[in-house]
């Protein structure tokens, strides 16, 4: 299960930074981080942007499709800017408690 959460932050990053100059990276949070995870399971994910406009969230959905694909994973994607995510407080509270960040490049912070 590590190896396939690596393989998702590592394409999600990949491809945000190629098609995004403000991705400023990601949250992965929930119970892959707390928990033996069920197969169904969702990978939560925030990514973080310096804006988040319709057309960006158009182009966002077919780049996690396509990881979702690959991978044969579900992902659950909120892209936010920072203060977006800031006043998302009951989400903002529970990915800094336990939530790992990945920057634009999926290293772990």
């Amino acid at each position: 299960m590590a190896s396939q959460i690596h393989d998702v932050v590592k394409m999600l990053s990949g491809s945000f930074r190629k098609t995004f100059d403000d991705y400023k990276g990601l949250y992965l949070f929930g119970t892959y981080l707390t928990e033996p995870v069920a197969e169904d399971e969702d990978i939560e994910i925030v990514a973080l942007f310096e804006n988040t406009d319709k057309q960006k969230r158009e182009a966002i959905w077919p780049i996690v499709g396509k990881v979702e694909t690959e991978l044969n994973v579900s992902i659950d994607l909120y892209p936010y800017t920072q203060e977006e995510f800031k006043n998302d407080e009951y989400l903002y509270d529970e990915v800094m408690k336990s939530g790992k960040f990945y920057d634009k490049l999926g290293i772990n912070k």
